[in-house]
């Protein structure tokens, strides 16, 4: 009876002792599903941070093409893109065209020794080549001249159109030529001349 006792109570030793030293197959199993859970949880956490990362660097470069883009592009134009004979029409008429809102602007040469009215046959004539600017109707105006080239111009007073008795006699021409007076003519906003020299044709 004492060796079965004895027995029974080294077999419950060892039982305890090796289920204390050697976990269960279960255990074992459950230790690593739970290691393998974690890993996916992590690189699932740096996947998505680096999804997200790449999201937001194309939404802030399509951020920074839709500004560029909505942008007013510059115009480099300036007056160096022009002629001195464009500039010099465009400034003549801001300063003493009667009307400066027009919808066009001509400039047309007349050679010297052309008749000031060619309907006359007791005309004088142009003693220079000059310019006439005129818009594109009678209410605009005219300006008839003659360039000195430093910036000053001869100022004819001669009509656009001729209305009267013809002949009008070789001293009404004359009193005509001796009304011409010299005009100094200023530099003028830059941006107000080339919106000019935009409407200007040159005959």
């Amino acid at each position: 009876m004492k060796k079965q006792l004895h027995l029974t109570y080294f077999l419950v030793i060892s039982f305890i002792l090796f289920g204390c030293s050697n976990p269960s197959t279960e255990e074992k199993a459950t230790d690593h599903s739970l290691e393998s859970s974690l890993e996916t949880t992590i690189i699932s956490e740096e996947k998505e941070s680096s999804e997200a990362i790449v999201v937001e660097s194309v939404s802030s470069s399509q951020s920074t093409d839709e500004v560029e883009s909505s942008l007013p592009s510059e115009t480099h134009t300036t007056l160096n893109d022009y002629s001195n004979e464009e500039i010099e029409y465009a400034r003549i008429w801001l300063q003493l065209g009667a009307n400066q809102k027009l919808d066009h602007l001509y400039a047309k040469k007349i050679p010297a020794g052309t008749p000031l009215n060619p309907d006359d046959e007791s005309s004088a004539v142009y003693p220079d080549e000059v310019i006439q600017l005129t818009g594109t109707r009678l209410v605009d105006g005219s300006i008839t001249y003659s360039s000195n080239g430093d910036g000053t111009i001869n100022l004819y007073t001669v009509p656009l159109r001729w209305d009267g008795v013809y002949p009008a006699g070789e001293e009404f021409y004359r009193d005509l030529l001796d009304q011409t007076k010299q005009v100094s003519i200023e530099p003028n906003v830059e941006e107000d001349i080339i919106e000019l020299i935009q409407l200007l044709t040159i005959k």
